[in-house]
């Protein structure tokens, strides 16, 4: 059975930092490319970042330069770390397998004073 667990989410001021974690488990996670996506009630998901088996990452113009993505292999996670955390930031924030399309269950971020 293939999971995705977020976590990390939580409450942080503007200019603040979040660091979300995923941990996959059921999946030869070191084959697979892996990404972020966020999404707003109402609203479709929006890709966040991704980041390659051979650790090459890619950002949605709205996060580049403040949000970094990363895995560690060995610990079968992958890592969103979110820095200037801006008011537009707040989401639902999924990680998924960019392949088979199997997604974890989100964890919520509020950026708020």
């Amino acid at each position: 059975q293939v999971q995705l667990v977020e976590s990390g989410g939580g409450l942080a001021q503007p200019g603040g930092s979040l660091r979300l974690s995923c941990a996959v488990s059921g999946i030869l996670f070191s084959l697979y490319d892996m990404g972020w996506y966020r999404q707003l009630p109402g609203s479709e998901r929006e890709w966040v970042a991704s980041i390659s088996t051979s650790h090459r990452a890619s950002y949605a113009d709205s996060v580049s330069g403040r949000f970094t993505i990363s895995r560690y292999n060995e610990k079968s996670t992958v890592y969103l770390q979110m820095n200037d955390l801006k008011p537009d930031d707040t989401a639902v924030y999924y990680c998924t397998t960019l392949v088979q399309n199997f997604w974890g269950q989100g964890t919520q971020v509020i950026v708020s004073e």
